[in-house]
């Protein structure tokens, strides 16, 4: 097939007539969307994936196709465009949204470097890859520095380095037994840059790369031919470039490592197919240590203080990959009962006296013996140092006896380690039937299995100090002595032919006489003047000895060994060397020639010219290599950083992780028509439709507001409001402000945002409004954000955290927006571009279909009960009884067990929680975030016990309030405070987070429980106030004080708002506890300073010990004995006089630590003093890394550089301890960690908070009992009532319009429309006793052509007086005077006994459900449906007139008795299960879009052009002050009145980390709501405008909320009316502490310059005032002729 397009300059592409094989088409319309058309090698459909035009967001279009051609078609019909560009490919290796601009790589070339393994699997290696970049609408400022990144990253080398397999797994030594969903993330480099698929469900379109070399040679003919492949999978723990990754980092990785695996298997195919692999490392000293390199200078070797950190891990890490399975199938273990596993590390650096490689070579040596000798790692383990200094040897006595020595000291342990040999069974029965023993190792997906019959066990390791030149020669004989063994092992022979060559053992030397040639038997120890062959040699039965070459001398090698097949394995380690070399060093490999040494036309090591040569290519790349070092390495470090996803708040601070999604397109709709001056009758749909650009919607002239309600594609819940400026030359036609409102429907839409400035802009600009929660009086903090509107007043900056968190409110149900624009002059017409809105919407495919991520969501919902309904109603023998309330005395209380099976991280405790494999894998030590997040609110989250070994529960007594003298410490152990009350562990506890969160009170009403709830957080909260200021005596709060009470109030879930409320009840003003206010400027600057620091170092933290983790088993990794933070909110005394440091002094304040470690010692040295400190004494993990960062440790790499622009690497180590004694730290760094911790604590609450209304979202769609994957239905039964239609109305792409009233403990509105694989079959929905009539209003998912309706009864069944009358119409608008009717139906006359009563009656467990099919199909988007219980009991059908739908041929009921007609007359409600909307739906994503014609023509209702131009009025002086938040503009007394400014949108950008990382986070916060903090409470900036006119007043202008835009985007703002002033005041206001500088104007120090970005600096003219006059009259002001 072929695809063909108008354009000429349009590439055909041609699918060829072959096996399928995968095929991408990446498909750009002229519009700016794109499109992926994969077609899977796996798949035998082909699947269609946009591209957002506006936020990159990826969607899987539609269902599967069956060809290319027919996506192809699919995206052209829609478009009505001709394609723009068109990119083929044959695989998709990753996808990122990086701003304004989206990345997609992918390999248009592929070379099958290993075509055919054993077993089926084809190994592809990238010869040519793509980067398209897509430009993307979403306006989000992005820095120049950002940019320079993103196009850094897009000049990635990928060609011929990477490589991929599509259906094996080869991150791990073949064969594997796990699937390719499920690689060893060590080696997976697009790990990250996959994500993007693998977060809507597409794992396998993205291929898993590796880095590094994969090729394959045949060799021999006939029985004798085989193949041998090489693979070479490059480690990603330690990735980086010569001087900037060496030896161990953080990670316990080190630089330049890689898995090297042989593979030979016969070439002619049998069945069974035998093959054997090798596998050795490479990579350079397991030790901490670096280079400073220079241009001119060798490079000065170093090490760390403590160099040896993080081998043994190292080591553990090579244990746990390289163990035999099964100790039996490996070589020497013997009947051992623990198998010992050997790691040979062959050093082959230069120990000579004065070589710079001699100090490592004597703490490579001591390294081992201190693990050995420590015993730092398990007694299974074994390793030996083989030193061998190969320039040395070289040099002594030549490169053929090098290469003897070489293999004289790995004879030993190569034969120990061996290698795997198996057999591949194409049935896996012929296995069993065999039964010849051995190791079976199947995978799923893959036929037939593999059958191990022995394993290697243990690795070989070579070393030289790059892992470069010598240690690929190494290497290269090593492994060409096992290739040889190999071979024989498969009856490959590469003996050369009998009477070819002497036999083995025997040598050919002259006599020094008559020269005549004589034969040395070294077997026997004689000579003969007869030449031997091996034929005639007595010493054949020698020939089948295992190993045997290794006694072999060279010669002897090269003479009795067929040399063909042994220098294509030499082939592919010049190709593997140079791939190495050229990724580490940016050059190829040197010393190279030494591998063609059984080349015969090189005479061996060649002659005096090919050395001359060798030598001059050598000098050459030398050279090369220490000018990339120098100059480029620092770039490309970069690059593989940002390929991996490291270090992204350091390269891309603004780049969001999961950004929103547009969702008022492709299905949205406009619910009201929306004015124009011309008739269309698309009624406002092309202002959602991205294919109308260049749209201008004309308003007709006269209308003072314009009002635009739209129905999102799906519920989320909306962040932004993005607008496209159209007008056609009159920038003040385009609206000043609106309104915001949002709701789940209309019946719930709330005021958002009121009055929101709308700037005048160019045509075509982009603007972005934020939006929160909709936000009551009561939720506002009583100190006040924007109440200080007088410009004289001091104001201060909340530098360290925002103090006045607004906490809006949060729905993920969100549906329908509607926005209010009001012209900036009421007789202004008005004028409207595209409008989108943008939110983050939860997963709810994936929770319907996919049932780990309904698991997940289930959880969630299980630790948020109290939203959650009760059950329905019971059914028995027809009788439906009365539910229990939510006040129920036997209710369930709220549990909070938050197991995630995902890896975490428990910042407190310093660990990492690896998932969990079976048993317990809990490595909490019950820090202080454990607790705080997932344990009874009402528990001391401060404890600091390891494991809570008692089954019950405390909580605090109610009547338990500390007195004033009370040394109360909220955040001690509980031994140190009142008694508290037990209840029964069974009894479930309070999510901590949940913002109605606490232990829920019997008999008690919801406003009853949460009134009690907050008055004991507030009485905590209070108690430990009084107690600080009680022993203040009068004097205010000290920072330390205040910092203590803010984590009081959040662990007290106490919200801004409701803390003020309570100081204020003790009259105590809010503002008095600011810590933003307490510290004077110069100490805020250095404290934020290093809070911003701690930050980041926390998130480089966290990265390096999520890879540390890599290949490590489950398990505590370090033993964490200090948290992160340390920080104590009580007394925090010492532990006693074993403390050295007594830091605080006095009586313990904590529990003896013996009790708390169960006998482990709870002391440390301190690194600094080297005193013996407690943990009372430790200032945290956090200060470690603060301290370390200055370190000389700080060369080494582990996320930063020694030279070049980079910023200094940070000097620890990731699973190891690190802590100081607070004696050595600076006050500003112990308030660093109080800040951190804070800003960590409101963090989690505001990611509680995404949860918790994740949670009422799933609630209120699913009920409390989700049941996914299974329900009560299947798709069976759906088609059967579908009758070969398709379903039109299905959550989550249809909707309610309006509510409905639901009876309480029903199944929530919203499940009448879910899918039939969710739920349970016994729950339905009905409504209250007593309604008579219920209407449902449904918005289906796209305009459709409706054939009918179905109702599915619920499980009890109808009766007599529950029978509904059904009328249904039929309309595109909200209004329902303008809808169609379509017909009525009285239920009773149409269903049969079946359906009456309840399900148990039913016992093929069938859908029963009700039809009511139109007599013609309606085309129409909104379907409205009317349930009306009968007033009598007359079965009779009343009809329409105008419709004869159905006949009644079964128009009976059972008759009742009068005990039934009480029972009926009791529960007379409404009830359905199910309502399905069957029909067509159309292809048209918007609906009826108007023409283009039709906008043309309403074009020209446009108004005029605008007569009068901007110009500006000079200032005659500019004064700045506030930190140049505020700039007073003096103008001259014969200025002209004014009418505006005009603003450049500021050169900052909002970044993604703030804080170090909240509990259970990874490394790219991964959580299952993917909202991030900046769509929560999203910062907003202002600008307020005060003039001082004659006299002498200041006057308020107006405050202008300013939309987010590109950088220097021109904003011009319209004062109300024009004014007169001889001073202007500007003020810029709002959240200015949450913005920062491009990283290319930061001067490296931090997170930002401070006191604040100065990108927001007011002066410099950034404010420019201007008038409006004509153009042509200008020459009469001369001095005021500047346009603006």
């Amino acid at each position: 097939m072929a695809y063909r397009q108008s354009s000429s300059d349009l590439r055909e592409f041609v699918s060829e007539d072959s096996p399928r094989r995968t095929s991408i088409v990446i498909a750009t319309l002229e519009t700016g969307e794109a499109f992926i058309i994969t077609s899977l090698s796996t798949r035998q459909d082909t699947q269609l994936i946009s591209i957002d035009p506006t936020t990159g967001s990826l969607t899987l279009l539609s269902k599967p196709f069956t060809s290319e051609e027919e996506a192809f078609n699919h995206i052209t019909e829609n478009s009505r465009l001709i394609l723009k560009s068109i990119t083929l490919a044959k695989a998709i290796i990753g996808y990122s949204v990086l701003g304004n601009i989206a990345l997609l790589l992918v390999a248009t070339k592929v070379s099958p470097t290993v075509p055919d393994l054993p077993g089926g699997g084809c190994v592809l290696t990238v010869t040519e890859s793509q980067w398209i970049k897509i430009q993307l609408q979403n306006p989000q400022p992005q820095g120049k520095g950002e940019v320079k990144n993103v196009q850094e990253l897009a000049e990635l080398e990928i060609d011929g380095k990477y490589y991929f397999c599509e259906t094996r797994d080869i991150t791990r030594p073949f064969p594997s037994e796990n699937v390719v969903k499920n690689p060893d993330l060590e080696f997976v480099w697009n790990d990250w840059f996959s994500k993007p698929f693998r977060d809507i469900g597409l794992d396998e379109h993205c291929v898993v790369l590796l880095q590094g070399f994969a090729e394959c040679r045949n060799f021999g003919t006939g029985q004798n031919a085989g193949t041998v492949a090489l693979i070479a999978r490059r480690s990603k723990l330690h990735p980086g470039t010569r001087y900037l990754a060496r030896g161990l980092n953080a990670c316990s990785g080190t630089g330049n490592e890689a898995e090297c695996e042989q593979i030979v298997w016969p070439s002619i195919r049998t069945s069974p197919t035998p093959f054997s692999t090798y596998i050795w490392r490479r990579g350079t000293i397991p030790l901490w240590w670096g280079a400073d390199v220079k241009l001119a200078t060798e490079a000065e070797i170093f090490l760390s203080s403590d160099p040896y950190r993080g081998s043994a891990q190292y080591y553990t890490r090579l244990k746990n990959r390289y163990i035999a399975k099964d100790p039996s199938l490996s070589g020497k273990q013997g009947k051992r009962s623990v198998v010992v596993v050997p790691i040979v590390c062959v050093n082959l650096l230069r120990s000579a006296e004065g070589k710079s490689e001699r100090v490592l070579v004597e703490h490579f040596n001591e390294s081992v013996r201190v693990i050995r000798g420590e015993k730092r790692i398990g007694g299974d383990t074994f390793i030996q140092m083989v030193n061998y200094d190969w320039h040395q040897k070289v040099k002594e006595v030549g490169e053929f006896s090098t290469v003897e020595g070489l293999w004289k000291l790995l004879k030993a342990p190569t034969m120990v380690i061996g290698f795997n040999e198996g057999v591949y069974f194409p049935d896996r029965n012929r296995v069993e039937k065999s039964n010849s023993g051995g190791l079976i190792v199947s995978s799923e997906g893959i036929e037939g299995c593999f059958c191990m019959k022995t394993l290697q066990n243990g690795i070989i390791r070579f070393n030289c100090a790059d892992s470069l030149d010598r240690t690929n020669a190494a290497s290269f004989f090593g492994a060409v002595q096992v290739f040889v063994e190999q071979c024989e092992r498969l009856n490959i022979s590469l003996d050369k032919e009998p009477g070819f060559g002497l036999p083995p053992g025997w040598e050919e030397r002259f006599d020094s006489v008559t020269g005549k040639p004589f034969y040395v038997d070294h077997n026997s120890r004689k000579t003969t003047w007869i030449r031997p062959t091996q034929e005639n040699s007595n010493n054949n039965k020698s020939n089948n000895k295992p190993w045997k070459r290794f006694d072999f001398s060279f010669d002897q090698f090269k003479n009795s060994t067929n040399l063909v097949p042994v220098n294509y394995l030499s082939d592919l380690f010049l190709l593997a060397g140079d791939i190495h070399a050229t990724i580490y060093t940016g050059s190829k490999a040197m010393h190279s020639e030494i591998l063609r040494v059984f080349k015969e036309e090189t005479g061996g090591s060649g002659g005096r010219f090919s050395k001359l040569s060798a030598a001059q290519a050598n000098v050459k790349i030398m050279v090369q290599r220490r000018y990339t070092n120098v100059m480029v390495d620092s770039s490309r470090q970069k690059q593989l950083e940002m390929l991996l996803g490291l270090r992204l708040f350091k390269h891309l601070p603004s780049i969001s992780v999961h950004p929103p999604k547009v969702l008022s397109r492709p299905t949205g709709c406009v619910l009201k028509p929306v004015p124009s001056a011309a008739p269309i009758p698309d009624g406002g749909s092309s202002l959602l439709s991205y294919k109308k650009k260049e749209l201008i919607w004309v308003c007709p002239e006269g209308a003072e507001v314009v009002e635009l309600f739209m129905f999102l594609a799906e519920p989320c819940h909306v962040c932004q409001i993005l607008l496209t400026v159209s007008h056609a030359g009159v920038e003040s036609s385009f609206p000043a402000s609106v309104d915001v409102r949002v709701g789940e429907d209309l019946d719930s839409l709330k005021l958002v945002l009121e009055g929101a400035s709308i700037p005048q802009c160019e045509n075509g600009t982009n603007l972005v409004i934020p939006l929160t929660g909709k936000v009551e009086a009561e939720d506002l903090a009583v100190t006040g954000k924007s109440t200080r509107l007088n410009p004289q007043e001091k104001s201060h900056l909340p530098l360290l955290y925002d103090f006045e968190e607004i906490e809006g409110e949060l729905s993920f149900l969100s549906r329908v927006v509607a926005l209010t624009f009001y012209p900036a002059n009421p007789s202004n017409q008005i004028t409207l571009g595209e409008v989108e809105v943008l939110g983050v919407s939860l997963p709810w495919m994936r929770i319907i279909n996919d049932k780990k991520t309904s698991a997940d969501f289930l959880k969630l919902l299980e630790q948020n009960p109290k939203i959650s309904q009760s059950k329905p109603r019971e059914i028995d023998s027809g009788k439906i009884e009365s539910s229990p309330s939510f006040d129920d005395a036997d209710s369930p209380q709220i549990q909070s067990k938050n197991k995630n099976t995902s890896s975490s991280f428990d910042f407190l405790t310093g660990e990492y929680e690896f998932p969990s494999t079976g048993g317990s894998n809990d490595f909490s030590t019950g820090g202080i975030i454990d607790d705080f997040y997932g344990s009874n609110l009402e528990v001391n989250p401060f404890a600091f016990s390891s494991s809570n070994t008692n089954t019950n529960k405390i909580i605090f007594d109610d009547d338990d309030e500390p007195e004033e003298d009370d040394d109360f410490n909220p955040f001690a152990t509980s031994t140190t405070n009142k008694p508290r009350k037990i209840i029964n562990e069974s009894d479930e506890i309070i999510n901590p987070f949940s913002p109605n969160s606490d232990i829920s009170v019997n008999n008690k009403s919801d406003e009853e429980t949460e009134t009690i709830t907050t008055q004991d957080k507030t009485k905590d909260y209070l108690s430990l106030y009084k107690s600080f200021s009680n022993s203040n005596r009068g004097k205010p709060l000290t920072f330390e004080q205040s910092m203590k009470l803010e984590i009081q109030r959040l662990r007290s879930h106490l919200s801004s708002a409701e803390r003020d409320k309570s100081l204020l009840s003790i009259s105590v003003d809010p503002a008095t506890i600011d810590p933003n206010r307490i510290l004077d400027p110069a100490s805020l600057t250095g404290l934020c300073n290093y809070a911003d620091t701690l930050a980041l170092l926390g998130h480089a933290f966290l990265e390096d010990l999520v890879n540390a983790s890599l290949g490590l088993e489950a398990g505590r990794s370090g033993s964490a004995k200090v948290d992160f933070w340390n920080v104590d909110v009580g007394d925090g005394k010492c532990f006693g006089e074993e403390c050295e440091v007594s830091f605080n002094g006095g009586s313990s304040g904590f529990s003896n630590g013996e009790e708390d470690r169960g006998g482990e010692s709870f002391f440390l040295e301190c690194p600094q003093c080297e005193r013996k400190t407690c943990k009372a004494c430790c200032a945290g993990k956090g200060a470690f890394l603060l301290l370390t960062n200055t370190f000389k440790d700080s060369k080494i790499y582990t996320g930063g550089s020694s030279h070049g622009n980079q910023n200094p690497g940070f000097g620890y180590y990731a699973l190891t301890d690190g802590a100081v004694c607070k004696d050595c730290c600076r006050e500003v760094v112990l308030r660093a960690l109080y800040v951190d911790y804070v800003r960590v604590l409101a963090g989690s609450r505001r990611k509680h908070r995404a949860d918790f209304a994740a949670a009422r979202a799933v609630g209120g769609v699913f009920g409390n009992e989700m049941v996914c994957g299974e329900g009560f239905g299947n798709s069976k039964e759906l088609k059967k009532v579908l009758s070969g239609f398709e379903s039109l109305a299905e959550f989550p792409h249809a909707g309610f319009l309006y509510s409905v009233e639901t009876d309480e403990g029903s199944e929530p509105l919203l499940s009448l429309i879910s899918p039939l694989n969710i739920g349970e079959r016994e729950s339905y929905w009905r409504s209250p006793v007593g309604v008579s009539s219920v209407e449902f209003s449904l918005v289906l998912g796209r305009t459709s052509d409706v054939a009918g309706v179905a109702v599915i009864v619920s499980s009890c069944g109808y009766s007599s007086s529950n029978c509904p009358t059904v009328e249904i119409w039929a309309s595109n608008k909200i209004s329902s005077k303008d809808r169609s009717f379509i017909g009525k139906w009285d239920v009773k006359s149409l269903i049969t006994d079946e359906l009456f009563g309840p399900d148990q009656q039913n016992p093929r467990k069938t859908l029963r459900n009700v039809k009511f099919p139109f007599q013609n199909p309606i085309r129409c988007r909104i379907i409205w449906i009317k349930m009306s219980l009968p007033n009598s009991k007359s079965s009779s059908a009343n009809l329409d007139q105008q419709f004869d739908l159905l006949s009644f041929e079964n128009s009976f009921a059972p008759k009742s008795s009068p005990v039934q007609d009480k029972m009926e007359r009791k529960n007379n409600f409404i009830h359905a299960k199910r309502i399905i909307v069957f029909g067509k739906s159309l292809r048209a994503e918007i609906g009826q879009e108007a023409s283009v014609q039709e906008l043309m023509r309403m074009r020209s209702f446009s108004p005029p052009s605008q007569p009068l131009d901007r110009f500006r009025i000079p200032a005659v002086e500019e004064r700045t002050r506030d930190n140049d938040l505020v700039v007073e503009q003096l103008l001259s007394p014969s200025a002209p009145i004014i009418a505006g400014f005009r603003v450049d949108f500021f050169n900052v950008v909002k970044p993604r980390v703030t804080h170090s990382p909240c509990p259970d986070s990874d490394i790219w916060d991964s959580s299952l709501t993917r909202l991030e903090d900046r769509f929560i409470n999203p910062p907003v900036l202002s600008i307020q405008v005060f003039a001082l006119q004659e006299e002498r007043t200041v006057k308020s202008i107006g405050e202008y909320r300013l939309p987010e835009s590109r950088i220097g985007t021109k904003l011009y703002f319209d004062f109300p009316h024009p004014i007169q002033a001889r001073v202007v005041i500007f003020r810029l206001s709002g959240d200015v502490t949450a913005f920062i500088d491009d990283i290319s104007e930061l001067d490296g120090s931090g997170l930002r310059n401070l006191p604040l970005a100065s990108g927001l600096s007011l002066g410099s003219g950034k404010i420019k005032l201007y008038y409006y006059a004509d153009r042509n009259e200008m020459g009469k002001i001369a001095s005021y002729t500047d346009a603006v």
